[in-house]
């Protein structure tokens, strides 16, 4: 694995916001990777767009066209294997991953989450937070195991929940959240900054945080 230029396969279902956040982190000089393709389930997905105006290889793969969900992650571990890829990266890839995929790139598969893990896992995450009347969301940087939203946390980032939030505010600043700590994640990968012992990911040569949050704070 190249410390310089680690490789990164992106599957991406949507807009590609996230890819968007790791174009640049890679641009500006941040991450020290290269995108070796972006693969797609959806072959009008933005991400797509996005990818090929940068000039990074994309793949379109259609899910219909495959016998069942194994056969598909065949596909993609075909698609990955010749393009050299080292980390898969799920940057809003609406489909559960299977073994099939896993055990080719065992915590080599990254995804983020919109909710602290392991809190509201599966869709509609904010609404169901404003609903159950947490004080605190954010999103979850994980490793992919065969759960949903199971796997290992690498790192989460926390914002507050206001009193007249809609599921698309909510939404909205978590996102700004995830395109910040999503590109760092890969980053400490890349590194070497990262070691899986059991269910915990221990990060390696990092500042302690110090002090706490409330929401409502007190004066």
């Amino acid at each position: 694995m190249s410390m310089s230029k680690l490789r990164l396969g992106i599957l991406a279902s949507g807009s590609g916001s996230n890819l968007q956040a790791i174009i640049d982190s890679i641009k500006c000089g941040n991450l020290p990777c290269e995108i070796a393709v972006v693969v797609s389930d959806k072959p009008d997905a933005y991400a797509l767009k996005r990818a090929e105006l940068h000039g990074i290889k994309t793949e379109a793969v259609q899910s219909k066209t495959f016998q069942d969900r194994e056969a598909f992650d065949a596909e993609l571990v075909r698609i990955l294997k010749d393009h050299n890829v080292e980390l898969v990266v799920l940057a809003g890839f609406m489909r559960v991953v299977t073994r099939i995929l896993i055990n080719t790139f065992p915590m080599r598969i990254m995804n983020i989450h919109p909710a602290l893990l392991p809190s509201f896992p599966g869709l509609h995450v904010q609404k169901k937070a404003i609903e159950y009347g947490a004080k605190f969301s954010g999103c979850t940087v994980h490793f992919v195991d065969e759960g949903v939203d199971t796997g290992p946390i690498i790192i989460q980032a926390v914002v507050p929940v206001y009193d007249n939030d809609t599921e698309e505010t909510l939404s909205a600043r978590v996102l700004k959240e995830e395109h910040r700590i999503y590109p760092y994640a890969i980053k400490l990968f890349a590194e070497g900054r990262l070691e899986v012992t059991g269910r915990r990911v221990i990060v390696k040569d990092h500042t302690k945080v110090e002090g706490t949050l409330d929401n409502p704070p007190q004066f």
